[in-house]
């Protein structure tokens, strides 16, 4: 099952930080639709590319999750949050990497991640 997400970014953090590479940002509609993306996140990674998150934090209060597989890092926003702590503009120094044609976009269009 896919669940929805949008206005995805990736972000190329090699040259900033140490500890990953990648940031990928993702906005929800509410709480649940966060959780419901944080675990497709886990499960795909685990079936499709056999990798386990090194950690996971957010899922209880659901506003902010965390999945972190290393070499990538996931940030899963409730919507009305992600504005709040403003990553995009905090890390606007790091590089956007293309997003994927299907991804979701924050136009209203349908589309789907995870």
């Amino acid at each position: 099952m896919e669940k929805k997400a949008f206005d995805v970014v990736i972000m190329d953090m090699r040259a900033l930080v140490a500890y990953t590479d990648v940031f990928v940002v993702c906005s929800a509609r509410n709480r649940r639709q966060v959780q419901a993306i944080a675990e497709e996140l886990r499960k795909c990674g685990k079936e499709q590319f056999s990798i386990l998150p090194q950690a996971t934090e957010g899922m209880e209060a659901a506003r902010w999750v965390c999945v972190d597989f290393g070499t990538v890092v996931v940030h899963v926003f409730d919507e009305p949050l992600r504005g709040f702590y403003d990553l995009d503009g905090l890390w606007r120094d790091a590089p956007r990497l293309p997003v994927p044609a299907d991804a979701p976009r924050n136009d209203g269009e349908s589309a789907y991640f995870g």
